[in-house]
């Protein structure tokens, strides 16, 4: 049985807000911690990372499931369900700028390549207005947290 469209949007939204939650938690304290702040920060870039990876999985699942994709559209979208990972993990490497910079640059990208994709698929109309409002508070946070509190 299906879920109705009006419910799976709502849980879609709840889920997709409450996974904001570390983002709007760990980018003010490590501006406001300087003690513990490069800790703050590195668990806001790790989660950063984590999340990138998870929404890449999404574009597997469109290529796998999606109805009307040829056969080249499904092949690039698969292929491409793997890029923001590769974009993630060299990010845990890096300096909180340049994490931030990295992951801003794997987010943004990752919602071009939805809106090129819902101009080939019938994806639900409330998918791309919500990706774009958790793409902007992920890459609002991870801006912030680049200016890391650093100890006295």
């Amino acid at each position: 049985m299906n879920a109705r469209p009006d419910a799976l949007r709502r849980t879609a939204r709840w889920l997709g807000y409450a996974g904001l939650i570390p983002f709007v938690v760990l980018a003010p304290a490590s501006l406001l911690d300087p003690h513990h702040g490069l800790t703050w920060s590195d668990a806001l870039y790790a989660y950063g990372a984590v999340i990138l990876s998870f929404v890449c999985a999404l574009h597997w699942g469109f290529a796998m499931a999606l109805p009307g994709l040829d056969d080249a559209r499904r092949t690039r979208t698969m292929l491409w369900s793997v890029v923001p990972s590769l974009i993630a993990w060299p990010a845990l490497l890096l300096v909180p700028t340049d994490a931030a910079a990295l992951l801003v640059i794997g987010f943004v990208l990752h919602y071009v390549q939805d809106r090129r994709l819902a101009r080939h698929a019938a994806l639900p109309s409330w998918y791309l207005p919500l990706r774009l409002q958790l793409t902007t508070v992920a890459c609002i946070t991870l801006i912030t947290g680049a200016f890391v509190a650093w100890p006295y």
